[in-house]
């Protein structure tokens, strides 16, 4: 016998997700001997035996993990053999200067759900069924190394039986760290009521049309009957959350499928079951409180074993299941804040004792790019095309995400959410420790959005200290943030179109319809939308009836009151908008794509008011959805491209009687083309779309498909948000770069 031993160090994602046990497995099943270890930077093996069976267990390694573990390296190195017999799971070592990649929380697989359904099996209907292929990771862990110790299961000791399986090389919760069973593990509590009775309980207030809160992996969930009008809108109410859409959790695939069109089931079956956008049914059977006037529902499969009871027969078959905070609040992870912040929004609590260390929102995906990267997601990083030193990006302040980076890898947060608010960042602050302390990145230099009043900029100045602080401008960190993602290396420009609501430009207009020629280190302004008064900042986002009026004095078309726009704007109002339109009195020019959607969308009368962000442009897609038509032309300069021939061909179609749903339909079209033939103009062989403006499906879909038939080569989003939780991505390189 070639008697040889190798020393392998792997790194990736290998702790929590069952490595240690397949390595065990596989070693003993080719007789060999030695040790595996989790260490900082992943697991480590040393092995001997025969090098025949050696270079079989090493194609093992690298074609056959467990489900969940992600190998991004394997190193080897040979020893002098050592003898010994039998192979087994040493202590963990412990280096500080060394790192690992932990695992996100992921979906109850097959196996344990089919244990909570047997009634023979010592785990049925245990609400905290686990094993090492399935359930909380990231939002349970203090620390790494992964070891129960350093979990929120430290708390509960294992009772014998669970012991046993833990020990047990051949059991699937081998060294699995949160398991658990009824007899050793956490216990659901309603009010004085614990275990069957508190879900019996739960589940009765919710068939009784009130609402729930129910504590989940990341944080509260409050959960009502998405069947009960009555119960929705109260909700809505409560919440404050005006006419933006719920989620929906459905029992399962089937129930799906009466209410919204699925043509690829992976995405919403997968193992971190996100919520996913997708057409809704036109007899969809929920309450039309639900999403009003949305053409989506977002829909989610049940990824906890409490979810799968909770649902259960005699329930109804899809509950709401919206995060438990107001809103613009970060959400409520622990018990107390949940009493105190969710008291006069829920009925009745069901929550259990297993503390939730780290809040993590639901992921939020259509199914060609995710707009809300979190749970299932998070802490996953993200490969760079180019090292970079260790960096804190602190991403935007809408929809933000930060990212700690190192070397090839950036490590981005979950879901924090709008920073208008001392509990947000709180949250952001907190956050952000712990994922220092669980990638080990210390960060030398940090990068914010070149906005002087971002909360996020902010944020970074007070907590720099002596290190750095690196501004990035808004739409070149989109741009750059895409071209990552694909891992372009930055040694060629590309065309970007950061088509998005608002930014802060250099030269002190609000940016948001940019095209750039740009790369990581800088970028030159081709051409952006021309320049419209955007008049009361916010105000103008919340009544898109303003920015009408505003592009039609632009364009030099009356205000006259035969136009939706124009009578959905109050006669007092629209004088103080007439003067401060004609003196620039509270005015700032702007750009911004996402304005001129609003615009449009309220000249052709879909929305004039708007109760949250992107409505109006939401509504207006999904008139215009599948209808084709000739699009309108954008006027053509030598540095912009302008809408006023567009404004007046949709005020004529207006007072013509075309319908809404084929002004839209023209609209998209007309951006497509613009896009088309401005990245011909640039001569670029890569064009790159990012910004939320790129989250419409309807312009996605065919930008991408005429730019395609045009020989670019095109880059979209497909691992982080195209709207500004992406922005961080971008920030990390482009602050690198600089």
């Amino acid at each position: 016998m070639n008697r040889v031993r190798r020393r392998i160090e792997v790194r990736g994602v290998v702790q929590g997700v069952g490595f240690r046990p397949f390595v065990y497995t596989t070693a003993a099943a080719l007789g060999l001997t030695g040790s595996v270890r989790n260490d900082p930077s992943g697991a480590l093996i040393e092995i001997e035996g025969d090098a025949a069976d050696l270079d079989s267990f090493e194609h093992a390694l690298g074609s056959s993990p467990p489900p969940l573990a992600v190998i991004e390296s394997l190193t080897r190195r040979d020893l002098p053999p050592a003898g010994g017999t039998g192979f087994h799971i040493a202590d963990t070592t412990r280096d500080g200067n060394a790192r690992t990649l932990a695992s996100p929380d992921v979906a109850m697989c097959a196996d344990c759900a089919a244990e909570l359904r047997d009634p023979t099996n010592r785990r049925y209907r245990h609400p905290f069924v686990n094993c090492t292929n399935c359930g909380p990771r990231f939002t349970i862990i203090a620390a790494l190394p992964y070891d129960r110790p350093s979990t929120a299961m430290s708390g509960f000791g294992m009772c014998a039986d669970c012991a046993h399986e833990y020990a047990d090389p051949a059991d699937r919760r081998f060294h699995a760290q949160p398991i658990c069973c009824p007899n050793c593990g956490p216990t659901l509590h309603f009010g004085e009521l614990v275990g069957e009775a508190a879900l019996a309980a739960a589940r009765d207030l919710i068939r009784d049309g009130k609402i729930l809160a129910v504590k989940g992996i990341g944080g509260y969930h409050l959960a009502c009957d998405a069947t009960d009008d009555d119960t929705v809108a109260r909700l809505r109410e409560r919440k404050q959350r005006g006419d933006k859409p719920f989620a929906v959790m459905v029992r399962d695939l089937d129930c799906a499928r009466t209410l919204v069109e699925i043509d690829d089931e992976r995405l919403l079956a997968g193992v971190q079951h996100p919520i996913v956008l997708l057409p809704r049914r036109p007899d969809a059977p929920v309450a039309a409180a639900v999403a009003p006037h949305n053409p989506d529902l977002g829909v989610m499969l049940p990824y906890t074993p409490l979810h799968e009871l909770l649902l259960e027969d005699p329930m109804p078959d899809a509950l709401v299941m919206t995060s438990g905070n107001l809103a613009g609040e970060p959400i409520c992870h622990t018990d107390e804040d949940a009493r105190v912040r969710l008291a006069g929004l829920a009925d009745g609590f069901l929550r259990h004792d297993r503390p939730i260390l780290v809040p993590c929102d639901d992921s939020v995906l259509r199914p060609e790019f995710p707009l809300r990267r979190s749970r299932g997601y998070a802490p996953l990083p993200v490969a760079l095309p180019v090292p970079v030193v260790p960096t804190l990006a602190v991403g935007g302040d809408l929809k933000n995400t930060f990212a700690l980076a190192d070397g090839r890898y950036a490590w981005l947060s979950g879901h924090i959410g709008d920073m208008d608010d001392l509990a947000t960042l709180s949250a952001f602050a907190a956050a952000e420790q712990h994922l220092e302390q669980l990638t080990g990145v210390a960060p030398t230099l940090l990068v914010a959005d070149a906005h002087p009043r971002y909360r996020s900029a902010q944020w970074a100045h007070r907590h720099a200290g002596s290190r750095p602080v690196r501004t990035v401008q808004h739409h070149h960190a989109h741009i750059a943030a895409v071209m990552a993602e694909h891992g372009l290396d930055g040694s060629q420009r590309v065309t970007g179109f950061a088509f998005d609501g608002t930014g802060f430009g250099p030269d002190g207009a609000v940016w948001g319809g940019e095209v750039l020629l740009a790369d990581y280190k800088g970028f030159h302004r081709l051409a952006h939308l021309t320049y419209a008064p955007l008049a009361g900042g916010d105000l103008a986002v919340r009544r898109p009836y303003r920015m009408a009026l505003a592009h039609l004095r632009a364009a030099g078309v009356a205000w006259d009151e035969d136009l939706p726009a124009v009578a959905a704007c109050p006669p007092t109002e629209r004088r103080v908008l007439a003067h401060q339109l004609d003196t620039g009195l509270g005015c700032v020019p702007t750009s911004s794509m996402g304005r001129l959607f609003d615009a449009v969308a309220a000249l052709a009368g879909v929305r004039q008011v708007c109760d949250y962000e992107a409505q109006a442009a939401i509504e207006f897609e999904g008139i215009g959805r599948g209808i084709v038509a000739d699009g309108y032309e954008f006027g053509i300069g030598t540095d912009g491209f302008d809408p006023a021939p567009i404004l007046r061909s949709i005020v004529h179609d207006v007072r013509s009687g075309v319908p809404p749903g084929v002004i839209s339909a023209r609209f998209h079209e007309a951006i497509a083309a613009l896009i088309v033939a401005l990245a011909e103009s640039a001569g670029q062989h890569t064009v790159a779309l990012s910004g939320g403006v790129f989250q419409n499906p309807t312009l996605l879909r065919r930008t991408t498909a005429l730019l395609m038939e045009h020989g670019f080569d095109v880059l979209t989003h497909r691992r982080v948000p195209p709207n500004d939780g992406g922005l961080a991505l971008g920030q990390v390189m482009v602050g690198n770069a600089s």
